[in-house]
């Protein structure tokens, strides 16, 4: 059911893009780097860690205000470990999937802008306690980010962002910078 709404969604909003302008109507690869930040309490355990995140994307620019993008997003690894009467106990959890979405663009001048990002991400995670795995959780869910873009040359961007993704019950924010180029 999450699929398929999404997929409705996207089309609508690719309907709704409108025209392209002469210098829309492109392909584009880019690529991320970043902290992914995540503070839940499970089954009181609270990990709270940060890691470093990546992701790659790829889509198509209809117009200068709007783009559907494809890529994949990898957590890293959040790591806590909890101290019970002198005994260590590790917790380690990760997540990465895929991304399907739709990003918007507000052109501020020739070469800035300020982004945004919706869409589904359909992940895989792993959870284990001392290196014995616990669970291999797997779902799709939203995410939504805001960022900027500065236009280096006519090709090639510099992006930054903070994104927000749900896995289940639990969300983590990733901040990234980036780069983007456009065909």
């Amino acid at each position: 059911m999450k699929i398929r709404t999404t997929a409705v969604i996207a089309a609508g909003i690719a309907m709704l893009a409108g025209p392209t302008s002469a210098s829309a109507g492109d392909f584009f690869v880019g690529g991320s780097i970043g902290k992914a930040s995540l503070n839940e309490d499970f089954d009181g355990l609270v990990v709270d860690d940060d890691s470093t995140a990546f992701r790659i994307v790829g889509g198509w620019q209809f117009n200068d205000y709007f783009a559907l993008e494809a890529g994949y997003h990898d957590f890293g690894d959040f790591t806590q470990d909890f101290v019970d009467g002198g005994d260590t106990t590790r917790v380690s959890l990760s997540a990465d999937g895929f991304t399907f979405g739709a990003a918007g663009s507000l052109p501020l001048g020739d070469r800035f802008a300020l982004t945004g990002r919706v869409g589904a991400f359909f992940w895989n995670g792993s959870a284990e306690i001392n290196d014995i795995s616990q669970a291999k959780p797997e779902d799709n869910n939203l995410f939504l980010g805001l960022g900027a873009s500065v236009e280096l040359t006519d090709h090639f961007s510099l992006t930054g962002d903070w994104t927000r993704y749900e896995l289940d019950d639990t969300t983590s924010g990733v901040y990234s910078i980036g780069v983007r180029y456009q065909f």
